[in-house]
């Protein structure tokens, strides 16, 4: 089970982007590398295209990041938190905050 998902929002723990925070767009290489939306931001050179309209210039994207990097945000307690896995009494399995022994995974 992956501690960092798709939809969670995170907080940058290490690197240029130290202490923003952001949503995790998706997740790549096998889970070891995530894109943050406004996380890891690199200029680009594209080249035109003009078979399919696009314009050539200088581009912003959003470059992967190391889940070392990163931390689930706590709203409760407002900074990063590491996040555990706890099995229920009916078998499921739920990831919870470890600051404030909160259920990441609420099933409503």
């Amino acid at each position: 089970m992956n501690k960092i998902r798709k939809g969670d929002e995170v907080i940058v723990i290490a690197g240029k982007d130290k202490g923003k925070k952001g949503t995790v767009l998706s997740v790549v290489n096998g889970g070891e590398r995530l894109l943050v939306d406004g996380i890891n931001v690199a200029k680009k050179n594209v080249k035109a295209n003009p078979n399919t309209g696009e314009r050539g210039g200088i581009v912003a994207k959003t470059m992967p990041i190391h889940r070392s990097n990163v931390m689930v945000y706590d709203p409760a307690k407002q900074k990063g938190s590491r996040v555990g896995i706890r099995v229920l009494k009916d078998g499921q399995r739920v990831r919870f905050l470890k600051a404030s022994d909160q259920l990441v995974d609420v099933k409503e």
